[in-house]
């Protein structure tokens, strides 16, 4: 039925016709993810609930958010892009996530999690100034229902004076199970008619009508249940509560949701992660220092804290899709004598960033921060390229950041982080590919010479592992022997090194942006001291879905300029 055309008319179907749709789908799913890789267990379990949409719905004309957009494959299958699905999270191809320059249908991008119900809701009161008649759609997941940002939305819909339909589509999951006393209220909500009737209570105080507990991966029941939901629009808004089971009709998936929430493609290597470093360091640090705890928000086996949950669960938590509530968790914890490392990836921590302001680095409390996809993450494409931290981080007083070259300077990062009374970053990628040996003791503000200092007549700073790799990659390639150095703080910069270093000609390499970066800073250094230097880091652009590689050469780290560089030729 898919082969035939890209757009099919789901209403025009029967419903045994729709059954077979959504087998179609599921294995169009799997097969594309297994060769490209991307977030399978969560569209898996979302495939009934699309078909039941197109089957009500209009879509384009009626539009849809994705909350997160973890659960928008079959969406794209369903609207126009069946044929190019094998292109999905290429470079090029179609995006993981819900892209308005992709397609018509896709109406909001997104790719974090809560923002649906206040998009949903502009976009209503868009279409009521422009005297349209058109619905508008918010499919959220209840680990997204956990985050503020859904009740800010749900407190102002009586004010916009919008009708809008938010589908929550309850899995029990995030990326991790889903925890918290919201999700309690869901469960008993599927569980109870007495507390369902209590808690349907408190949501409509918000004027919101709900409609529920419908079971999503039955087709016949989620299309009449969307169906009586569009016939309550016309009073007000709805909420639709929705049950599903992730990894639906594939037994892998639905036993091991969390290992399948998002996938590599069939064959890519497995490599060591820095996740897995840091979990085995922070156990270290705990039967060390009693004070140490750990917060993740909705990230716990994602970053590699599941051991640590295990072994100290009075030390460990987990806060949901609340990155901000994180971070003035931690500030309070570290004011009140105890010692907080807050784990979570560098796109994500952008949404705490008033709380690292006033919270944290105001009060220059002992927080550390280990920011886990730091640089280019890759075929997610925007919304997760981790290459904005150095830049926002820099320009906060009191903290310090440190980009560890390798796994065993991450360990000897996070041991001097134990003793160090203030504000602290430490940054890393995801695979830890290279390994440099440790040469200096990590202290504050201190770089590292990785070759025999030379006094050459080029030096090469490298912030990260991906940097010192490529810095000794081009030293092999080009025939040059320049000096490298681990810039491996960012902030402060080792300005006794800095001082010292005779080369007239100097290379900063990094992953991240350009500006407020480590090149950004050693510029200011050196302005008007009478050197040549050149800055590699990541042009001024949101960066697209790709290959690492691809992207970085494309986007700021052209091998062939910086050799040119290298050999003095430009």
């Amino acid at each position: 039925m898919l082969e035939k055309t890209d757009f099919i008319n789901v209403k025009a179907l029967s419903e045994l016709e729709r059954e077979q749709l959504c087998e179609e789908i599921r294995r169009k799913i799997i097969e594309t993810v297994a060769a490209c890789g991307g977030h399978l267990s969560s569209n898996l379990g979302a495939v009934e609930l699309t078909v039941g949409m197109f089957a009500v719905f209009d879509f384009p004309r009626d539009k849809v958010i994705w909350d997160v957009g973890h659960q928008c494959y079959a969406y794209k299958l369903l609207s126009g892009r069946y044929g190019r699905f094998p292109t999905l999270r290429k470079k090029g191809g179609l995006s993981g996530f819900p892209k308005r320059a992709e397609s018509e249908y896709d109406c909001y991008d997104t790719g974090h999690a809560g923002n649906s119900v206040s998009a949903a809701a502009g976009l209503a009161k868009a279409r009521d100034l422009r005297g349209k008649s058109h619905r508008v759609i918010a499919v959220i997941g209840d680990g997204s229902f956990n985050n503020g940002l859904i009740y800010e939305a749900l407190n102002g819909l009586s004010v916009l004076g919008v009708k809008i339909l938010i589908i929550l589509n309850d899995n029990d999951m995030s990326i991790s199970p889903t925890v918290g006393k919201t999700h309690e209220l869901l469960v008993a909500n599927a569980a109870s008619e007495q507390a369902k009737k209590e808690n349907v209570a408190l949501i409509e105080r918000y004027g919101v009508q709900y409609l529920g507990v419908v079971n999503g991966n039955d087709l016949k029941e989620v299309t009449a249940a969307l169906e009586e939901a569009d016939k309550m629009l016309q009073e007000g808004s709805v909420l639709l509560h929705v049950k599903t089971k992730k990894g639906m009709g594939y037994d892998f998936c639905e036993e091991n949701p969390v290992e399948t929430h998002g996938v590599s493609p069939n064959g890519a290597a497995h490599e060591r992660e820095y996740s897995q470093i840091f979990g085995e360091k922070m156990l270290e640090l705990a039967a060390e220092d009693k004070r140490v705890v750990a917060v993740t928000a909705a990230m716990t086996d994602a970053l590699g804290l599941r051991p640590f949950f295990e072994k100290y669960p009075e030390r460990a938590f987990d806060v949901g899709i609340c990155e901000e509530n994180a971070a003035v968790l931690c500030a309070a914890m570290a004011s009140g004598g105890v010692k907080p490392y807050y784990a979570i990836y560098s796109t994500f921590l952008q949404r705490a960033f008033d709380e690292l302001i006033h919270d944290v680095c105001a009060q220059d409390l002992p927080v550390t921060f280990c920011i886990d996809r730091g640089g280019l993450s890759g075929a997610d494409g925007e919304t997760h390229q981790g290459i904005f931290d150095l830049s926002y981080l820099s320009l906060i007083p009191n903290i310090a950041i440190a980009v560890p070259k390798d796994g065993e300077e991450l360990k000897d990062m996070l041991d001097f982080s134990l003793g160090y009374g203030h504000p602290l970053a430490i940054r890393y990628p995801r695979s830890a590919r290279a390994s440099f040996g440790r040469k200096r003791k990590v202290a504050l503000g201190t770089f590292e010479y990785l070759t025999e200092k030379t006094d050459n007549d080029l030096t090469v700073l490298a912030a990260g592992e991906r940097a010192v790799s490529l810095a000794f990659e081009l030293r092999e390639s080009t025939g040059v022997a320049f000096d490298v150095v681990n810039a491996r703080f960012v902030k402060p910069l080792d300005e006794e090194l800095l001082k010292n270093i005779r080369s007239p000609r100097i290379i900063t390499i990094e992953d991240n942006v350009r500006r407020g970066g480590l090149g950004d800073q050693i510029d200011r250094f050196y302005l008007n001291g009478g050197k040549k230097i050149y800055n590699f880091a990541y042009f001024d652009r949101f960066i697209p879905q790709g290959g690492v590689a691809e992207l970085q050469e494309e986007y700021g780290w052209d091998r062939a300029e910086i050799a040119a560089c290298i050999r003095n030729e430009k």
